[in-house]
């Protein structure tokens, strides 16, 4: 499957950075730009699934870049990026046709939910969240049905668990922060939680013991890992 392509606009060259590493270590392909023209000529030369711009910008701001892309294309999910909170910015920017709208200082884990729940709802067509089901060894994971279907009969998943091994399978072989899991699932990444999300964790093990090609790894003061083994 390809990796998703992200369109990075942001002339802070610290916070740019920070952004572009953490969202290629989440799996996402990224083109940086420090200002809106180069944004534009970015676009125009590639082919991007996603727009991330922030707003106060030299040579081109963040929604005259946006402007001059929506007269492209109308359907490229966007999220804006900005130092102010004022409402007017917020309508201008849903007006231009922004997916959604981010006001500094932001958490890593908050833009990757906003970003993983835009591209659920526009479906796009390399989005993982599209897909349905997963094959796991001799285990078959229908998540449309909520159900995991072994050798020895099927399991019929609550939702929780349902909505946990998605996630954990849509990030097959790779870390997932444990405050990342609990925003997407629980909305909340409290104690309390923390501990309710690891007993199902500890459910989800037992259910996949009997295909020993996969395990759910803890990844101490991260979070965890489904790894499938080839």
């Amino acid at each position: 499957m390809s990796k998703i392509k992200i369109l990075l606009v942001e002339d802070d060259p610290n916070l740019g950075q920070i952004l572009n590493e953490y969202l290629q270590l989440k799996g996402y392909e990224t083109v940086l730009c420090q200002d809106g023209e180069a944004g534009f000529k970015a676009y125009q030369s590639e082919s991007f699934d996603f727009c991330i711009l922030d707003v106060m910008m030299p040579k081109k701001d963040g929604f005259s870049l946006a402007r001059d892309i929506r007269a492209m294309d109308k359907q490229t999910p966007m999220i804006f990026l900005t130092a102010k909170s004022m409402k007017e910015d917020t309508i201008e920017g849903l007006k231009l046709g922004a997916d959604d709208y981010l006001t500094k200082p932001f958490s890593m884990e908050e833009l990757l939910l906003r970003i993983q729940a835009i591209l659920k709802r526009t479906n796009g067509g390399n989005s993982k969240s599209a897909i349905t089901s997963y094959q796991l060894g001799h285990l078959l994971f229908r998540y449309d049905k909520s159900v995991l279907e072994r050798p020895s009969g099927e399991v019929k998943l609550t939702s929780r668990e349902n909505e946990l091994l998605k996630l954990f399978c849509d990030h097959m072989n790779e870390t997932l922060d444990r405050s990342v899991a609990l925003m997407a699932i629980w909305k909340d990444d409290s104690y309390f939680n923390a501990r309710s999300m690891d007993v199902y964790i500890a459910k989800l093990r037992k259910y996949l013991k009997e295909e020993e090609s996969v395990h759910i790894l803890t990844v101490h003061g991260q979070g965890f890992k489904l790894v499938k083994m080839e």
